[in-house]
């Protein structure tokens, strides 16, 4: 039996503008009105939520706008590894997963965040984080989770299934699939409505097809659920 590796990451490239804002216009609005300042004096912001609504792409997002615009940015997620101290270089920070961070990460994120609100050289870094709780709730040390919720926090709201749709089939045309409406809807029925768990299954199902060279159908999706026992799993 062939198992199909499941590509977890993020689509590449994620940007504000395709994000879709149904019920986060305000966290939307803030990041872009970030992004139009000079020298990024500004609170920090904190984005949290359940899986699937947007926060890491969001994160992801500002942070490649901000490269665009030839910022340095230091990034640290829960799966970085000694992230080493804060660079004087950087124009901003980010810090992803939150909740996830060990001990080391925490110590790391604290310095981070310390160095870049009252840094010794230059003016003040934009700080932004997300996690998956609100800051007063974040499994962390009492210096951290104070801190991250010092300035703007947002909680971001899940998609419903008419953006979900609209999502899904965004990303489809991105990826050059053609998504029918019957497997579209078998997709909505059969798995995990959080867009995290949609968009890991859109990617498989995209690699699947490739691999099979078959148009993307139902039963292609349950040949690849026979196949791949992780991609089952978002079931």
């Amino acid at each position: 039996m062939k198992q199909l590796a499941l590509d977890i990451g993020l689509p590449a490239g994620p940007t504000l503008g395709n994000f879709l804002a149904d019920g986060n216009g305000q966290a939307l609005q803030c990041l872009h009105e970030g992004l139009c300042r000079e020298g990024r004096a500004q609170a920090p912001v904190y984005l949290w939520g359940g899986r699937g609504c947007g926060k890491s792409h969001l994160l992801r997002a500002s942070v490649l706008a901000l490269q665009q615009q030839g910022a340095r940015v230091g990034w640290m997620d829960a799966a970085s590894g000694a992230p080493g101290g804060f660079d004087d270089g950087w124009d901003a920070v980010a810090m992803d997963d939150v909740h996830r961070y060990d001990e080391a990460l925490q110590e790391a994120a604290f310095n981070w965040f310390v160095n870049a609100t009252h840094p010794q050289a230059g003016s003040a870094r934009w700080v932004l984080a997300a996690g998956a709780l609100p800051p007063a709730d974040l499994p962390l040390r009492d210096d951290l989770r104070s801190r991250l919720g010092w300035g703007q926090v947002f909680q971001l709201q899940p998609l419903d299934e008419v953006g979900c749709r609209h999502v899904l089939r965004q990303q489809a045309q991105e990826r050059g699939i053609a998504l029918p409406d019957e497997v579209l809807d078998f997709m909505l029925v059969r798995f995990a409505r959080d867009m995290g768990s949609l968009a890991q299954m859109l990617r498989a199902l995209d690699h699947f097809a490739l691999q099979a060279r078959r148009a993307v159908t139902i039963p292609l999706v349950r040949a690849m659920l026979n196949e791949a026992p992780d991609v089952a799993e978002l079931a």
